[in-house]
């Protein structure tokens, strides 16, 4: 597929993009129509020629009854984890969601009671933060460190903090919003003192397959050896191919009797089989959408390396560092002084743009901007002036 598909600028209003359509929502403000979003994650590109096609031909079938994930979906993961990550799963621990956010809900609620603790890295993704807040378990941060646009793990401050007593241990991997593609070492150490702490590990790994050439992101469970049936995977090609709208996720889990209860809590919840488009989709995507995917993150690369180039080169106090994934910058903007009330006023009323305010993923992202680059180049050169404009 040529890099030029990528060129094509699409207009997203009145799609009920939630990108699109609910800034004046998000943002508090009356009218939003000459303002440029580049918030949040989904990219402003379009999906995989094979997955419109799967989704075509779909829908050519005019009748809609019960569908359900077949032999052939779970098969087309499995390859897709193994040819791309080296991981080799088996179908029957496949179990089907319908978004990650979604199955973080239901791990939660499943394994662990009201009150229990509930670990996380900070900064990190809202829902790591809201969802277990909203089911009554007490979360405990676990603060990253940073160097050099790098985020790393305190061990010391982890290991305390699993002595304490913690049910469940929530891991983004790699890490939303720093980019970070998190290294063997630590991937080891973390299974080390989950085992010897008896902690579950749930690791959200939606951002795997968006990680650039000179990394490489390697599944949690994939180095866990005896000990993988104390975790439970999450992975999803919306993210990987823009298809957060068609809402499908997996949970995969080696051990049966996890298996049997997370079963057991659909059923409480009458949580039926993903749709009829969900399942062509994700065939699809993870069938044929490799050498899209690898034009993609090319063209990540080229657009991160832009926009930095110009930010830092206009506005010498902002800091980006380039990810090692995602395609998220994370902008630093603490040398400005500025504060986040007031940079995000200029963004929005001269810049005309919309970005996420780094307090959204915890305490320490304050100070820090996220800008979403998954858009043609014309949108992202846009994007770009208009953020200089803003704080020059």
């Amino acid at each position: 597929m040529a890099l030029n598909s990528f060129e094509q600028v699409i207009n997203r209003r009145k799609t009920r993009s939630v990108k699109w359509d609910l800034m004046e929502m998000i943002y508090e403000i009356e009218d939003a129509s000459d303002i440029l979003p580049m918030w949040v994650a989904d990219m402003d590109f379009a999906a995989p020629r094979a997955v419109i096609d799967a989704l075509h031909e779909r829908i050519d079938h005019p009748i809609f009854g019960y569908s359900y994930m077949c032999e052939g979906c779970k098969t087309a993961v499995q390859t897709w984890l193994l040819n791309r990550h080296g991981w080799q799963t088996q179908n029957d621990w496949m179990l089907f969601h319908h978004g990650v956010v979604p199955a973080i809900a239901t791990v939660i609620e499943t394994f662990t009671q009201k009150s229990d603790r509930v670990l996380i890295n900070t900064p990190v993704y809202p829902p790591f933060f809201s969802v277990p807040e909203k089911q009554g378990r007490q979360i405990v941060e676990n603060k990253l460190l940073e160097d050099n646009g790098v985020y790393k793990l305190d061990f010391t401050s982890f290991e305390n903090q699993l002595k304490q007593g913690i049910k469940l241990f929530i891991f983004c991997n790699p890490h939303n919003p720093g980019g970070t593609v998190w290294p063997r070492k630590t991937l080891q150490e973390i299974i080390r003192l989950c085992t010897k702490y008896d902690t579950l590990i749930l690791s959200d790994e939606i951002h795997g397959d968006l990680v650039f050439p000179e990394f490489k992101h390697i599944p949690l469970a994939l180095l866990a050896g005896a000990e993988a049936d104390r975790i439970i995977t999450c992975v999803a090609p919306t993210k990987t191919f823009n298809l957060a709208g068609v809402q499908a996720a997996v949970m995969i889990a080696t051990d049966p009797e996890k298996r049997e209860k997370l079963k057991e809590n659909a059923l409480s919840h009458g949580q039926m089989e993903l749709s009829a488009f969900a399942a062509a989709a994700l065939n699809a995507a993870y069938e044929h959408g490799a050498p899209w995917l690898d034009d993609l993150m090319k063209v990540l690369s080229s657009h991160m390396d832009y926009a930095i180039e110009k930010i830092t080169k206009a506005i010498p106090n902002i800091k980006i560092y380039k990810p090692q994934g995602t395609y998220l910058l994370w902008i630093d903007y603490r040398a400005t002084g500025l504060s986040e009330e007031s940079i995000m006023k200029s963004l929005l009323t001269k810049g005309k743009l919309a970005l996420e305010p780094g307090s959204k993923y915890g305490e320490l992202g304050t100070g820090y901007l996220r800008m979403n680059v998954a858009c043609p180049r014309a949108t992202l050169e846009d994007g770009v002036q208009r953020f200089i404009h803003a704080l020059t």
